[in-house]
Order: C-alpha cells, then sequence, then structure tokens
C-alpha cells in the first residue's frame, strides 16, 4: 500500500498536480472492520519514517501531501491522524481525527482516542489546508471551527461503506463547503477487502468528489468500483468572491449558541 501510494505521487505529479490526499489510513486495510488487536502493529510515529519517506517524495515533486495515517503516540496512546508535508518537504503538523465512531464494522473505539490537537489549518505551498477525518463529518461544528482558523480547503479522507451513510455522503460534504465557504476534498476508498477480512468484509462506495464554496461539484464525482485520482483545478479566487457575496462569518451570532458546546 505504501509503495502503490508513492506512485500515486508520480503519477499525479505527471499531471500537475499540487496537492494530494489519500485515502482514510491509506496503509493498511480499513481494519475496523473487526477488533482485534494484531492491527495496533500498524501504527506509526509521526513525524517518523513513513512520513518521512513522503517527505522526500513531496520536496521531490513540489507537490503538498496529507497523509492519513494510524499513530502510535506512545505504547497504548493511538490515534487516527492525518499529517501535512509542504510541497518543500518539510512537515508541517497533524490533526487527530476527533469523533470516533463504534458500531458494527467501524470499531474504532477499539483502536483509537478521540483526537485532541484542536483544529489545525496549515498554512502550505497552494494555500490553507484544513483536515477533517471521515466520521468527522457528521458534527458541523469542526467545519466551522476550520473555517474560522482560515481554511480554504478541507480535505475528509474516509472509509465509508454503503447504507445510511449514502445520502449523508451526498449531502454533508457540500452543504459544509458551502456553509462556510470553502473547498471540500471529499475522498473515499472503493472495493472490498475480502482476503484480509473474508465474509466479514465490506464494499466501500468511493464517489469521491470536489465541492466549491457554493456547494457545487467541481468536476464529475469519482466511481463508485473503479480505482483512480480525482484531479481538478480549483480556482482559489471563488473562496474572496462567495465570502463577499454571502457575508457569513460578518452575520454569525457566536454570543447565542452557548448551548452547542454544553456538556
Amino acid at each position: 500500500m505504501i509503495a502503490k501510494h508513492e506512485d500515486f505521487v508520480r503519477q499525479a505529479a505527471e499531471q500537475g498536480v499540487q496537492i494530494i490526499c489519500f485515502q482514510e489510513l491509506f496503509h493498511g486495510p480499513y481494519f475496523g472492520i473487526v477488533q482485534d488487536s494484531k492491527y495496533y502493529e500498524y501504527a506509526q510515529k509521526v513525524p517518523g519514517p513513513l512520513t518521512e519517506r513522503f517527505q522526500k517524495l513531496a520536496a521531490k515533486y513540489k507537490m503538498v501531501i496529507v497523509l492519513p495515517i494510524y499513530e502510535e503516540d506512545q505504547p497504548g496512546v493511538l490515534y487516527n491522524t492525518a499529517a501535512v508535508i509542504d510541497a518543500d518537504g518539510s512537515y508541517l503538523g497533524k490533526y487527530r481525527k476527533h469523533h470516533i465512531p463504534h458500531l458494527p464494522q467501524f470499531w474504532e473505539k477499539f483502536y483509537f482516542r478521540p483526537g485532541n490537537a484542536e483544529y489545525p489549518v496549515f498554512d502550505t505551498a497552494v494555500g490553507k489546508v484544513g483536515v477533517y477525518i471521515c466520521y468527522d463529518r457528521h458534527f458541523p461544528e469542526g467545519w466551522r471551527v476550520l473555517g474560522l482558523n482560515g481554511a480554504e480547503i478541507v480535505f475528509n479522507p474516509s472509509a465509508t461503506k454503503p447504507g445510511l451513510s449514502n445520502r449523508l455522503w451526498e449531502l454533508e460534504q457540500p452543504a459544509a463547503a458551502a456553509a462556510n465557504q470553502y473547498y471540500v476534498g471529499a475522498n473515499n476508498r472503493i472495493g472490498t477487502e475480502t482476503e484480509e477480512f473474508g465474509d466479514d468484509a465490506v464494499t466501500f462506495y468511493g464517489s469521491s468528489y470536489f465541492a466549491d464554496p457554493r456547494g457545487n461539484y467541481v468536476g464529475d464525482v469519482a466511481s463508485t468500483d473503479t480505482e483512480e485520482m480525482v484531479v481538478r483545478d480549483l480556482d482559489m479566487g471563488l473562496i474572496r468572491e462567495v465570502r463577499n457575496s454571502w457575508q457569513f462569518y460578518r452575520d454569525r451570532r457566536p454570543d447565542s449558541y452557548d448551548p452547542i458546546v454544553a456538556p
């Protein structure tokens, strides 16, 4: 998986890509399907050897890389994390998934602690980049904090299967892009990891896309079952245009939102 994604970087460079984000937990199977401590061995230090491999590629191809990794902070302290690497190869920091599901075939509380790294926005060579991971997308509060922190594009790397989430996949991320007036990159796994999980395996439905600050798709939605890179040109000037038209940030009423953060 690591070698395969290194090749994706090379292919992306040939198309002039300036920033790339991989799927959630890109360097192995989506092990949340089961509860098995053997998958703790997939966890990596962040930063560490895995990020260093992609730092070299980022510098070589002058590409920003968002790298979703299973992180070991220390033995027994594990997070669902995304590292952000700038186009000069420098490690900028990480986001740790805040909202951790625990339901059939998404047994993530067995593997991860809730994130404690706030909602950072990284000042990269291509603009201000935020990350929200998979199940996070169901919680509008984090999307807004990323906007308040200056995000211009937010990636949501995911591993999402058919069921209740299909309609939400279509709705939530374009709605977040429109409500917060930035771009959202929504990328999801495809395929069925039968060799790893047998009859327990689920079929991830892909359908990756970009949404613009008006909530519209940028180009087509990707395939549900074919491996591909979704490459799009994003007009960053549209962010200012949309915000000047709507002024959502001016008209916010944080003084009235206390119930949102009440325990």
